[in-house]
């Protein structure tokens, strides 16, 4: 029989210090310097079933604690939060992994998207994204048979594997298997949490990248419109808003990034019991930082597309406001003129039938000349004039 040890899954969203104290006291004391709902936060915190609970450095600070379902969890300040299932066996893996699973995704996520849920909103481009989770399997001392079995039960490819003599690892595409031949528990969890946050941050900033195809396509779209109606223009910029909120939103996130890759990577590098998984995947910081550099300057372009399209159709709501200005100048001058005409052919004003028909006339004339401006103005169609690219592969 295969000896399962542990199964751990983890996530990554950028935090930082402050958020880890305000997790810690939610945890501790169910307290918030917010003006959050009390009972909410009560309900979230009992729907965690905390045991015990450790506040720690390794490198950077986290919070520890244990659950009554067997699970441990920890968050640390960088917002990298692992959680490990201590209770698994062959025959309930996925059970185990369901089990873990459902404890992330139905109790601690809504818990700590509570605790958070004022300040700059999360842009729905990302909300909406299903988390595809990597998942760990820590096996102890089992044959090379058996490993292969466990990958052959959960992928159908093996993407890389790594041994050497103190743990071996095989991983699929969101499965990995480590087996640990007599390596420390908490040296296999350091492996596990730099995999983690390395996989994480590349799966953001492919997330950032397929959202600027998303985004770009989009404003194409608006800007595709050679010949638009005036009616149809405050819906475009409408639109171009909306685009413009979520770059900025999504921005900021890109370009608090760097930083965390600075200080993995240097704890890392500290770390004499990680030198054998920097052998392989110590590179890999590099090239996150490359990619971090190159998706930067991609949503630098499509913060910069944005612009110039608002300024386009501004510029033709503009035109369409002068145009709508000219219409009623031409009409006010019409009823201005019939006005002294009427005053210069009577020598008296009188109050008459005649005058009072006159009157409604020239008030319908001047009425029924505005609606046709004002719908000539609305279907009228205005060039948008822009300069054509060649469209490169991003």
């Amino acid at each position: 029989m295969i000896k399962i040890s542990n199964v751990y899954v983890g996530g990554w969203f950028q935090r930082t210090m402050l958020q880890l104290s305000e997790i810690y006291d939610f945890l501790r004391e169910t307290k918030s310097q917010l003006a959050l709902d009390e009972e909410k936060l009560a309900e979230f915190r009992k729907k965690l079933e905390i045991g015990k609970i450790d506040y720690g450095v390794a490198g950077v600070e986290y919070v520890e604690f244990t659950t009554a379902l067997n699970i441990k969890v920890k968050i640390f300040e960088d917002g990298l939060i692992i959680l490990n299932n201590v209770k698994v066996s062959e025959d309930t893996l996925f059970a185990d992994i369901d089990h873990v699973t459902d404890y992330y995704e139905n109790r601690l996520s809504p818990a700590l998207n509570y605790l958070f849920c004022l300040g700059a909103p999360v842009p729905k481009e990302l909300a909406n994204i299903e988390t595809i989770y990597p998942y760990f399997i820590v096996c102890d001392k089992i044959a090379n048979e058996d490993m292969a079995d466990l990958l052959s039960r959960t992928e159908k490819q093996k993407y890389f594997e790594f041994v050497n003599d103190k743990y071996d690892v095989v991983r699929g595409d969101k499965y990995y298997f480590i087996n640990n031949k007599k390596q420390s528990f908490d040296n296999i969890e350091r492996y596990i949490e730099e995999q983690v946050f390395i996989r994480e941050f590349k799966g953001q900033l492919h997330r950032y990248l397929n959202i600027h195809r998303i985004i770009w396509e989009k404003i194409d779209a608006v800007k595709e419109n050679v010949n638009v109606k005036g009616s149809d223009i405050i819906k475009f910029t409408t639109k171009l808003e909306g685009y413009a909120k979520t770059i900025n939103l999504i921005d900021g996130r890109i370009h608090q990034m760097g930083t965390y890759i600075a200080t993995r990577e240097k704890i890392a590098k500290s770390d004499k019991e990680l030198a054998e998984f920097l052998a392989i995947s110590g590179y890999r910081y590099e090239t996150l930082r490359d990619t971090l550099d190159y998706i930067k300057y991609l949503w630098n372009m499509t913060k910069n597309y944005v612009l110039s399209a608002q300024k386009l159709f501004n510029n033709i709501k503009q035109d369409v406001t002068n145009k709508s200005v000219d219409s009623l100048t031409i009409v006010t001058s019409m009823s201005a003129g019939a006005s002294i005409i009427g005053l210069l052919t009577e020598t008296a004003p009188e109050f008459t039938i005649f005058g009072v028909l006159y009157f409604f006339i020239l008030a319908v004339i001047g009425w029924s000349s505005t609606r046709i401006l004002g719908g000539i103005s609305k279907h009228r169609k205005y060039e948008v004039s822009d300069v054509d690219f060649d469209k490169d592969i991003k």
